[in-house]
């Protein structure tokens, strides 16, 4: 372990998979072919969305938050693990570090908060269908989408703060790809059991709770899609629902495994695996898996291929 002279270190090692060379090449490959495939395919749902007027309605336009989100969510780490993990200097400054914290867990509290609105939306369009049109208004989506994006911020602000404020009694290694909360919890030294029980509780909230909301939704949505004599209308209403059920399941799982149980009993690589899932592998697949089970966005991505290519 490094020592410092600081208060805080200058820059911070970051092992990575320094004990398993071989898997350094493989690595940098795949994150070389999904990071422009996942900037690729979020784009294309923000570009659909807003240039066909078939998907000018709440839906789509929380959808075009969460592909905003995920863009944002693999910038802010993967350009760093691509450069350490084709140099042999595997380093981030400490205000790099700082503020890939910020970053990184501003779009992960978001996107919980976002997930749980996306399920409520499908709730009232399924449940209360004569309603919609008045619940989910324009302005009622903006103000919505505003709170979950303050929320989201309010959390990282104050939970990464808080944790950059423990002493790392000299020890500027960490045994991580990127600079995470529980990483930095479990590298300090000292007294840091108030920092995990306010991690769990704050994340309870921000995980858990909203979790239940959404199963809560689906529970109804489901009753409600059994009840439709329609074939056609459940089948629609099944495949929008199904595509965020598993887009939930991806990103909710990892991250409940990773941030709801003390970071102390964190086993070695466990943090490694579950950042290159939630922060890496879910957004990739995310449009991928609403373009592929919606025949409205792959309808409006069809017309809006042809319209390029027919023009040139």
């Amino acid at each position: 372990m490094a020592l410092i002279n600081a208060s805080h270190p200058e820059e911070f090692i970051l092992l990575g998979f320094a004990d398993r060379p071989w898997l350094e090449l493989p690595l940098f490959i795949v994150l070389l072919i999904t990071y422009p495939m996942a900037l690729l395919g979020n784009i294309t749902i923000i570009l659909v969305s807003k240039l066909d007027p078939r998907l000018h309605s709440p839906m789509y336009f929380f959808l075009t938050n969460l592909s905003f989100l995920d863009m944002c969510y693999t910038t802010s780490i993967v350009p760093q693990m691509l450069f350490n993990l084709g140099s042999s200097k595997k380093t981030i400054s400490y205000m790099g570090c700082t503020i890939q914290l910020y970053f990184f867990h501003t779009m992960g509290g978001t996107e919980c908060l976002l997930l749980a609105l996306m399920s409520f939306d499908r709730y009232v369009a399924i449940c209360r269908p004569l309603h919609y049109p008045l619940i989910m208004n324009q302005r009622i989506c903006i103000l919505l989408v505003s709170v979950v994006w303050l929320s989201g911020i309010t959390y990282a602000v104050s939970e990464a703060t808080i944790t950059l404020q423990l002493p790392l009694c000299r020890v500027n290694t960490l045994d991580h790809l990127l600079c995470e909360i529980p990483v930095l919890i479990k590298t300090a030294c000292g007294e840091k059991g108030n920092n995990e029980l306010m991690l769990s509780v704050v994340c309870i909230f921000m995980l858990a709770v909203p979790l239940c909301l959404i199963l809560a939704s689906y529970a109804s949505i489901g009753n409600a899609i059994l009840k439709m004599k329609s074939s056609e209308g459940r089948k629609k209403a099944f495949g929008t629902c199904s595509s965020h059920l598993i887009v939930v399941f991806l990103f909710y799982g990892p991250a409940i495994s990773m941030y709801l149980q003390p970071p102390s009993s964190i086993s070695k690589d466990q943090p490694k695996f579950m950042a290159l899932f939630y922060g890496v592998v879910t957004p990739t697949l995310n449009p991928f898996i609403y373009t592929l089970r919606n025949k409205d966005v792959k309808g409006a991505l069809g017309s809006l291929l042809r319209n390029i290519f027919s023009s040139k």
